[in-house]
């Protein structure tokens, strides 16, 4: 079994504690690191020199355009793979699978997909993208079939709900097809997955829940003779001591107010993706002791009482860390997609504390 780390590459920026996470700007901009060039071509420097597989980009108003950032930033690495994150329903499939082609040339190969359907009405509508959550996996999964189409046949025609290509063909086939992450919590999610992913990520719910979700989408991926990878999105804070870790955890949400933990809560309730309201299931919505967030041993949802997305972090030493992920592993996770606050600093505590206990993982940079 080989293990994979990914780190996160905060293209919105990136800040010191939990509580930064406001949209108030005037708040953030006290802990934010702008996402520049240098910034983040520092960041990508030393996740590749202590051996991380890539580093996954998000996507949405909220940061740079995922494309051009890391077609950027590859230019200032070697061996670093990007983990693109973009939504299906603002390109059309065969401008992808162009875009995928030359990216792959450029790069020597270092790209890796995140396909997002969207979950917030909201978000997506900015994009002027007005379709309803079932639409977008319909919609997803014809664009992965004509994606994957275009991949492996000189010539690719199809019919359907949202596409309709006639003769698509790539001037200069791939020498070597990306990886397909993709994540979703719904019934419809775990389908397309399964017919189209070659990893299925989830957040960070407890090790059971995770197992769980994981033979769900084993066994629909077996319908269509197929086997996925299987990853965990997550935080950390990793320190040299237990101790000094939960010092972290509660310096992190030091800062909330119990109105706007509340208010955060109920937004996430409500949240069109069912994989932010099970995020949002595992604390009460309350503003209460940092040990009271925790939900599994070494498991923390202190991320969750204000951001959204990935709302928990494996606290403790270098080993409890590490043995935490090993729960993960042990119901079938082989990939790790991490991350901390602020970045540049909770990287160095993974990759020298925590890398090195698994036996592919250099000794650090």
């Amino acid at each position: 079994m080989t293990l994979k780390f990914h780190w996160y590459l905060p293209t919105h920026g990136d800040t010191t504690t939990v509580a930064d996470n406001r949209l108030d700007a005037a708040t953030r901009l006290r802990t934010h690191l702008q996402p520049t060039l240098e910034n983040l071509t520092e960041l990508g420097r030393v996740a590749e020199g202590y051996g991380f597989e890539a580093v996954l980009t998000p996507t949405g108003t909220h940061c740079e355009d995922s494309w051009i950032a890391t077609a950027a930033l590859a230019q200032h690495t070697e061996r670093l793979k990007y983990l693109v994150a973009f939504r299906p329903g603002v390109i059309s499939p065969t401008a992808a699978a162009q875009a995928v082609g030359t990216y792959q040339r450029f790069t020597g190969n270092r790209l890796a997909l995140n396909v997002v359907t969207g979950g917030d009405d909201d978000e997506m509508r900015r994009f002027g993208d007005w379709t309803d959550k079932a639409a977008r996996y319909r919609r997803t999964d014809e664009f992965l079939t004509v994606l994957r189409g275009l991949w492996n046949n000189p010539e690719f025609s199809f019919s359907g709900e949202f596409y309709r290509i006639e003769g698509a063909q790539l001037v200069y086939p791939l020498e070597r097809v990306p990886d397909v992450y993709f994540a979703g919590s719904s019934a419809e999610a775990i389908e397309v997955a399964a017919r189209h992913a070659d990893v299925y990520l989830t957040w960070g719910e407890t090790p059971e829940q995770v197992g769980e979700k994981f033979e769900r989408v084993r066994a629909a991926a077996a319908r269509h003779g197929r086997t996925l990878r299987y990853g965990v999105r997550l935080h950390t804070v990793a320190r040299p001591t237990a101790a000094e870790a939960w010092q972290r955890a509660e310096e992190l949400i030091a800062g909330l107010s119990a109105d706007e933990v509340r208010r955060a809560h109920e937004r996430f309730l409500a949240s069109g993706s069912e994989g932010q309201r099970r995020m949002a299931a595992l604390t009460s919505g309350e503003l209460v002791g940092v040990r009271e967030l925790e939900v599994h041993p070494g498991l923390w949802a202190g991320p969750s009482l204000l951001r959204d997305g990935a709302g928990t972090a494996a606290v403790g030493c270098y080993a409890d860390v590490a043995a935490l992920f090993g729960e993960y592993i042990e119901v079938g996770a082989t990939e790790f997609v991490l991350s901390g606050y602020p970045q540049r600093v909770e990287i160095h505590h993974v990759g020298k504390g925590v890398l090195p206990l698994f036996a592919q993982a250099p000794a650090g940079v």
